[in-house]
């Protein structure tokens, strides 16, 4: 069989990225322009600024892609693109883009979602063995994915409120730490001690989240003792809250292996480079015989790469799109 090289486009949110993936699990290249910066000015993302900052920097972006790969436009076999879910903005950018490419060069176009891509980084660690039990956890998702073969999603549970990576975000305010919040929290969870008592959020029987209640629970508690006059210790708080989130994430997550007969976990999105999250599920996993694949810190986040590593099997199985694909701000993975 021929090699298979993708060109593909992540721009959902605040970071520009282009990537060239061969047979979906091989990095040839990649690049990625990060906002982070500008929008810590205004403690969180702000659509506007960051759509205008893709338009800026998504040909840019794509030309050094091109450059570091040695590859030739005609070497190309298909572009890829994050067509959804995110900012509606930021994905238009990606997505005119990704079109121009594939009228101009002829290529096929192949649509992405966003949370596919986070799924499909797990490939470029190692092949995925199916089935398996996905846990998405990242800013605007919680998720668990249950996948007996390749593009096949069913989701088994959600947040009904809440992502995980939002309620850190909104902790990490409360606490008054700079943007972003969810990893400075993470870092304080690993030198504070569990002191403060907070809710164990949404501990039933399903296989969804919530995370507001808790949220709500860490603001009042540091109203509460302020109002005392008491000093809230922020290594304690973030040791607290993240005990509690990583215990929900990996009850229900490890009673879905069961109750699926599972043995094999992928964990995926922003949220999992969480090094309490990561330590935790090593050791459950490890205990309970369960293969566990976690991608690389800097598949985590936001990149092309795991755009063309799902853009892969996508193609294969002959997922394609024309020039009237369009962005979508939300969207259920299928």
């Amino acid at each position: 069989m021929n090699d298979v090289y993708i060109l593909a486009i992540e721009s959902s949110c605040d970071e520009t990225s282009v990537a060239i993936v061969k047979n979906g699990h091989e990095e040839i290249s990649t690049v990625v322009l990060s906002q982070m910066d500008i929008h810590a000015n205004y403690g969180g993302v702000v659509p506007e600024i960051a759509s205008r900052c893709h338009i800026e920097n998504i040909t840019l972006v794509i030309d050094e892609t091109i450059k570091k790969s040695g590859i030739k436009m005609s070497d190309i076999d298909a572009i890829a693109v994050t067509y959804g879910p995110g900012l509606i903005g930021s994905l238009l950018i990606g997505l005119q883009a990704a079109k121009t490419l594939s009228y101009i060069y002829n290529k096929p176009l192949v649509p992405v979602h966003h949370i596919a891509g986070h799924i499909y980084a797990n490939n470029l660690e190692k092949t995925m063995k199916f089935p398996l039990i996905a846990l998405v956890i990242s800013g605007g998702h919680t998720e668990l994915v249950y996948m007996k073969d390749d593009y096949n999603f069913e989701i088994i549970g959600g947040t009904v409120d809440d992502a995980v990576g939002e309620a850190y975000d909104k902790v990490a305010r409360v606490m008054n730490l700079a943007y972003p919040g969810g990893p400075r929290v993470d870092k304080l969870a690993q030198i504070g001690n569990d002191v403060y008592k907070l809710p164990l959020p949404m501990d039933d029987s399903s296989y969804n989240f919530s995370f507001s209640g808790l949220k709500s629970a860490v603001i009042n508690l540091k109203h509460n003792e302020e109002q005392r006059g008491n000093e809230i210790i922020p290594e304690n708080l973030s040791t607290s809250f993240q005990n509690r989130v990583v215990e929900i994430l990996s009850k229900k997550t490890m009673r879905a292996l069961e109750e699926y007969n599972v043995k094999n976990l992928i964990i995926a999105g922003g949220v999992s480079a969480n090094k309490g999250i990561r330590d935790k599920f090593t050791e459950l996993c490890f205990k309970n015989n369960i293969d566990l694949t976690i991608p690389k810190l800097c598949y985590c986040t936001d990149n092309a790469t795991m755009i063309g590593a799902a853009a892969y099997y996508a193609y294969k199985l002959g997922r394609r799109a024309d020039l009237n694909l369009n962005a979508k701000a939300n969207d259920q993975l299928n």
